[in-house]
């Protein structure tokens, strides 16, 4: 379960950097060799700037629409999330490149504030906050412990020389990184379909509220709804309720 679990994450990272790229004017996603170069222009003199392998591109397909050029590849012309970036203090908002001591060279970090923590200083009309003191924990613990696991943004990670925890490197290292994933992989599972998607988008992904929820075509403004419920079931699996 944690090997698809995986994949499907690193599918959908991709085609969430793909749309970023595709967004701006005159960029391509076109097929080459055993995957697809998505190009900020059309001319073959532009470098790639991303890669995607079957899997991504095929995330980036149902995700977004994609318009046949007649010179050969794909354009954007719609996607789930809006084009604006959001306002300083959302979340999603990759500030700078940092150097981490397990990485080879600099990786592009968001270093703002989370999406739960950010929705959880929001409050309704009535002056109340939109996620309990326990939703929000709820939510962090999942995004703490898939942050500490390395995958989010960490495509260099050098996993045979990773220290966790101040252990030796190897064997040990990679039961932990297993043992992590399988303890996300339980979590998903027990918000249930429907529900574990939104925690995907918005705890391991770091989406804003509203790009989860045009991503997920649910009804506008249901998305703190289904949040709230995923968050809530996710509270009574790590017994916080």
């Amino acid at each position: 379960m944690s090997a698809t679990f995986d994949q499907e994450l690193e599918a959908r990272r991709q085609a969430e950097r793909a749309m970023r790229l595709l967004a701006r004017p005159g960029a391509v996603v076109e097929a080459q060799g055993d995957g697809y170069g998505v190009r900020l222009g059309a001319s073959r003199r532009r470098r790639v700037m991303l890669t995607l392998d079957e899997a991504g591109f095929q995330a980036l397909a149902r995700e977004a629409t994609l318009k046949v050029r007649s010179l050969g590849g794909w354009t954007m012309t719609a996607r789930p999330e809006p084009l604006s970036p959001p306002p300083p203090g959302r979340p999603g908002v990759i500030e700078e490149e940092v150097i981490l001591p397990d990485a080879s060279k600099p990786v592009r970090k968001n270093l703002g504030e989370s999406p739960i923590a950010w929705l959880a200083r929001r409050r309704d009309r009535n002056g109340q906050p939109w996620l309990t003191p326990i939703e929000a924990a709820a939510g962090e613990r999942l995004r703490e412990e898939f942050e500490r696991l390395g995958t989010q943004g960490r495509l260099t990670m050098r996993w045979d020389a990773a220290r966790v925890d101040g252990g030796p490197p190897g064997l040990a290292s990679a039961e932990r990184n297993h043992a992590a994933r399988q303890r996300i992989a339980s979590a998903l599972a027990a918000a249930g379909p429907g529900l574990r998607e939104i925690l995907e988008r918005v705890c391991l992904m770091g989406s804003a509220l509203e790009a989860a929820e045009s991503a997920l075509k649910l009804p506008r403004r249901t998305g703190k709804t289904v949040l709230k419920l995923a968050l809530q079931r996710l509270a009574r699996h790590y017994r916080m309720v």
